[in-house]
């Protein structure tokens, strides 16, 4: 599944969006994932994900990546309403499965399910998973998408495309031993689902002052980037040979030939972080055993520049729209 375009959105979709209610301080906004409501003691921060790009452990995933978004804004997720749709009436197996991951994911990072809705519609191929996850924030201002400062360093945590490569090792086993890949590369690959939530570095990242974190979903790193550039008007030069791609992960994209750069990778975090919190801020990270690199820094102008092999190339143009898991999944079909 992809996204609509930039001009799409602002076409389509962002015009029919207005609020007047005053207690609505961030609502729908391109790049922004959560949205910010004022209540009694402080900020409901709300977000959903619709999950259609994965099959096994789709509940599981669902929840987790909800409720990394909801992370991103410093808040602690603490509520979630689960949408479930399966293919057939027949499907109970598969619903107890998806639930029963929901609750699993749930219960890992002690989140409540208060409600939501499960279904079954013949138009499906494939389980739908959309989940709201909520939390709020009390005496703490949000982080936003559009928070980095000119100087902010770029850290970004664990590595790139590790969903992607994951998902593609859990529901495309055939297609990754016909293209060469050994059963030691397709459970090596798996393993990286494990590391899809962000909210351990989130949590300390928010604490040491981060001004930007944005998970990083459909379009990859250099999306993400590009959609921090544009909100926060600024420019962000970037060394390729300092972002780190597991070598699990350089192999499944020689194979199935995807850009890691543009594979979707929940379980990594981008901050940007003032100069003056760096050093603290990799402290906490290192004690905490959380990988990350520092990758770049903010700086004047637009877009992101991308320095390798002593060459500087430059991205300028937001493609949302486009999603390497979902040419994979045009590419390849469903075989396990």
């Amino acid at each position: 599944m992809s996204k609509f375009s930039l001009e799409v959105l602002n076409r389509c979709v962002y015009p029919y969006l207005r609020t007047s209610d005053p207690d609505v301080l961030l609502g729908a906004s391109f790049g922004e994932d959560v949205s910010l409501t004022r209540i009694q003691d402080g900020i409901l921060v709300s977000h959903i994900d619709p999950i259609v790009g994965a099959v096994k452990n789709i509940g599981w995933l669902a929840v987790h990546v909800a409720c990394n978004d909801v992370a991103t804004s410093g808040a602690l997720p603490r509520w979630l309403l689960v949408l479930v749709l399966v293919p057939k009436q027949e499907d109970e197996g598969l619903l107890t499965e998806i639930m029963r991951d929901v609750d699993k994911a749930a219960s890992e990072i002690d989140v409540s399910v208060i409600g939501g809705h499960t279904g079954y519609s013949s138009n499906l191929d494939r389980p739908l998973v959309a989940i709201t996850a909520l939390g709020t924030l009390v005496g703490r201002d949000p982080i936003y998408t559009k928070g980095a400062q000119i100087g902010d360093h770029v850290f970004i945590t664990k590595g790139i495309a590790l969903e992607g490569t994951a998902i593609l090792a859990s529901d495309f086993k055939k297609t990754a031993r016909r293209l060469g890949l050994s059963n030691k590369d397709i459970v090596e690959a798996q393993k990286l689902m494990n590391k899809v939530s962000i909210i351990p570095e989130a949590e300390i990242l928010a604490e040491q002052g981060a001004t930007v974190m944005h998970d990083v979903t459909r379009g990859g790193l250099l999306e993400t980037l590009l959609e921090i550039a544009y909100l926060s008007s600024v420019g962000i030069q970037v060394e390729n040979n300092l972002i780190p791609a597991p070598p699990i992960v350089s192999r499944f994209s020689e194979v199935f030939q995807f850009d890691p750069l543009k594979m979707i990778s929940s379980g990594t975090l981008v901050a940007t972080i003032p100069p003056e919190k760096v050093d603290n801020a990799k402290d906490r990270l290192l004690k905490a055993g959380i990988f990350f690199s520092d990758i770049g820094h903010i700086t004047e102008g637009e877009g992101v520049v991308l320095k390798k092999d002593g060459e500087a190339v430059n991205y300028n143009q937001i493609n949302c729209e486009e999603d390497e898991l979902a040419r994979m999944w045009d590419l390849y079909p469903h075989d396990d």
